[in-house]
């Protein structure tokens, strides 16, 4: 397929995304803007379509995505397939007061910003509670315009426990149901042992991300369910 073929493919579907499993652990994804260098949640679907394939109940691999090479484990469970991979190191730094202001005013809201990125940068957003998060109406057009993949806005609900919605207007994606690389970005920012974050629920698809960071260094997962086509 053409490069071009691939991103009609998240088009017809339906979908945010689309993951193309090549040969020897390769993982493509591509949105309806074009390729990625790397997607959270696809990784744990990808690998949790390899898992079902193999007829195994466990398995190690590594996948290699965007130039770089990482452990994956998937192990199948009662509710569906649970995935885990090695995110890497997360670097996290103070945008400036202007670039911080541009993104509040195209969100709505007041809140805390922080730029995260594990190779890709996007802007975390701390509200105040979930209810200013289910309520938020953004400007996706000026959030399209901003330098970086997207915009993670955040409530913490309690200990190693937090809500979210991710924006991702510049790469074809208004609004993200399931952002696992953002979780993990979290997770350094908040250096959380282990969090847990669920997501989806304002587009009626509700979905749970985890994270677990020490010094920087990330590891995600979550539970896919593999469905026929």
């Amino acid at each position: 397929m053409t490069d071009d073929e691939r991103r009609a493919v998240p088009v017809r579907a339906g979908t945010s995304h689309a993951a193309f499993l090549g040969v020897a652990g390769e993982v493509r994804f591509f949105t309806s803007a074009g390729e990625l260098t790397g997607c959270g949640h696809g990784t744990v679907a990808a690998q949790a379509v390899l898992l079902q394939r193999s007829g195994s109940e466990w398995r190690k691999a590594w996948q290699h995505t965007g130039g770089r090479t990482f452990e994956v484990v998937a192990t199948r469970r009662e509710d569906g397939i649970e995935v885990w991979f090695d995110q890497g190191t997360v670097s996290v730094a103070q945008p400036s007061t202007e670039d911080a202001s541009r993104l509040c005013e195209a969100l709505g809201v007041v809140g805390d910003v922080v730029l995260a990125s594990p190779g890709t940068p996007r802007y975390l957003v701390a509200v105040r509670d979930p209810e200013v998060l289910a309520g938020l109406t953004p400007d996706l057009d000026r959030l399209a315009r901003l330098p970086v993949l997207g915009c993670f806005v955040y409530a913490v609900t309690g200990p190693g426990a937090a809500v979210a919605r991710m924006f991702a207007p510049g790469i074809g994606v208004g609004e993200d149901i399931a952002n696992a690389n953002s979780t993990g970005c979290l997770a350094a920012h908040l250096n959380a042992s282990l969090l847990r974050v669920d997501q989806g629920d304002a587009r009626g698809f509700p979905s749970t991300v985890l994270a677990s960071a020490d010094r920087g260094r990330v590891r995600v997962g979550g539970v896919a369910v593999v469905r026929a086509a």
